[in-house]
């Protein structure tokens, strides 16, 4: 894996940015804290990138992968999923069967909305698109939540890599990439925290005006 992340670290792209925003969306583990706080980071320092052009393609790359694990769990069904989650296979990319169960009872709590409101959640990020693909979600609804939630999170990230370019004595993308795995869960719950209060601001008005 690290000298996954050193090549990566090395030859950031936009083509660099989808295709492993794409895997980190998917089944296979690779932290999205590697790819859009550095690009961002080196878009603020150099200008080598442009960095709404890292947050278009790192939302772009997290729908395609996010559409892998929806076609799949689609197409193979709930038996098939879990079978893989506790093979071997499974367990070499993180996965296991508690954590899809998760995934799906956080699914089953939030309905459609979740697979928005997942993308923000450290925990269930990379599988909420699974329990969508077996409770058949509408492709067009899954697209609109996953670019959603994806594009907030990826702009969080993005802004963490521009805030990185104004510390003193922060000069490298490793040292970038190092704070921004220190706090990115802590930012993701708090940015949880307030589109959960606002969704409920928005479903306790609607309420009352019915």
């Amino acid at each position: 894996m690290q000298i996954i992340i050193e090549w990566v670290l090395a030859h950031l792209s936009y083509w660099v940015i989808v295709l492993f925003m794409a895997i980190e969306s998917s089944f296979i583990p690779f932290p999205s804290e590697v790819i859009v706080p550095p690009a961002a980071w080196l878009a603020a320092v150099s200008g080598d990138l442009n960095i709404y052009l890292v947050i278009l393609c790192a939302t772009l790359g997290a729908l395609i992968g996010a559409l892998v694990n929806y076609g799949l769990a689609l197409w193979l069904g709930r038996p098939i999923v879990y079978a893989f989650a506790n093979s071997r296979w499974g367990h070499l990319c993180l996965i296991d069967a508690q954590k899809v169960e998760t995934a799906e009872q956080f699914f089953d709590r939030h309905g459609a909305i979740s697979t928005f409101v997942g993308r923000l959640v450290p925990a269930v990020r990379q599988l909420i698109s699974i329990p969508a693909g077996l409770a058949r979600m509408g492709l067009p609804r899954f697209i609109f939540f996953t670019t959603l939630g994806a594009g907030i999170w990826n702009t969080v990230l993005a802004l963490l890599g521009y805030y990185c370019s104004r510390i003193p004595g922060l000069e490298t993308k490793e040292q970038v990439v190092d704070l921004a795995g220190r706090y990115s869960h802590e930012i993701g719950y708090v940015i949880f925290g307030i589109v959960a209060l606002v969704l409920l601001f928005i479903i306790l008005k609607m309420r009352k005006q019915h």
